[in-house]
């Protein structure tokens, strides 16, 4: 018996959107954590739960290309490498071009030279990245900003100005906005305080008008979720984004888990207006 689907296909005015750290591919002696094992489980992951946003972390670009190719024709990918000459695992937006139109995106190494491919400068050893990207929803016209991160893992320090540096982009683009990501902390960090600072992004767990799972933590290494553990990936919403669903997804299509995380995902309505421009982007 299949497990069902946690939200599925959204109709308009709803936007399903995901937050799942893949787990780059690695050799392990684990076999729930190889990725051929993994692969087609969360690619039957995805395909039924065809969010129309999401955004990924630790994905390889063999993982990445993959997934795409998964997901069919109508998803569209953003996003590059972390590393100098936009090499190693990224950060990649995925989105519905049947849903939505692509007007800008680009993406910022976290750090101060944000224009410099695989920079660092915040006490994490290796480069991080954001992934953002400026999008119409073709059924309400609506334009909002989606960005995707991944933040360190290491250093506490280079997580808040990371987390200052997102709020930043976000602050600076003045329309609706979602942040997903791999926030490597949890609920009372300093790192989540500074991305709420100011009122500027909210957190779409508590925001929710509905929320249809428990709360899981969501890091539990493969081992059986657990509740009152760290919420440490998250999807962040401004104040101008209606949040009508929120849920933490512990299915194991074919009786696998997709990753040592487990997605998140909501179901969203960001309250913008039209823009009069018309795809710019590239991707």
């Amino acid at each position: 018996m299949t497990d069902p689907v946690l939200f599925g296909p959204t109709a308009a005015p709803g936007l399903h959107v995901m937050s799942v750290n893949i787990r780059r591919r690695m050799r392990s002696m684990m076999p729930a954590d190889r990725w051929t094992r993994r692969a087609p489980a969360l690619a039957d992951l995805l395909c039924s739960e065809e969010p129309a946003l999401i955004g990924m972390q630790e994905a390889l670009p063999d993982q990445a290309a993959y997934l795409r190719d998964e997901l069919g024709p109508a998803y569209r990918m953003v996003g590059r490498g972390r590393e100098t000459g936009f090499r190693g695992e990224g950060c990649p937006l995925f989105f519905d071009a049947r849903r939505l139109e692509l007007l800008a995106w680009d993406q910022q190494a976290l750090s101060d030279r944000p224009d410099t491919p695989g920079s660092v400068s915040w006490g994490n050893r290796i480069p991080r990245v954001m992934v953002s990207a400026t999008l119409r929803d073709r059924a309400t016209s609506a334009v909002f900003l989606m960005t995707n991160t991944h933040l360190d893992h290491l250093s506490a320090p280079s997580r808040v100005r990371a987390a200052r540096a997102v709020r930043e982009r976000v602050s600076a683009a003045r329309v609706p906005a979602i942040v997903t990501g791999d926030m490597n902390a949890g609920e009372r960090s300093v790192a989540i305080r500074e991305l709420l600072a100011d009122g500027v992004l909210r957190d779409s767990w508590t925001a929710a008008a509905e929320r249809t799972t428990p709360e899981w933590g969501t890091f539990p290494a493969y081992r059986a979720p657990r509740r009152r553990r760290k919420r440490i990936d998250w999807i962040m919403v401004t104040p101008d984004v209606e949040v009508v669903r929120a849920g933490i997804n512990i299915r194991q299509p074919r009786g696998r888990w997709v990753s040592d995380h487990l997605p998140v995902q909501a179901v969203v309505i960001p309250h913008g207006e039209a823009s009069p421009h018309g795809e710019d982007g590239q991707a």
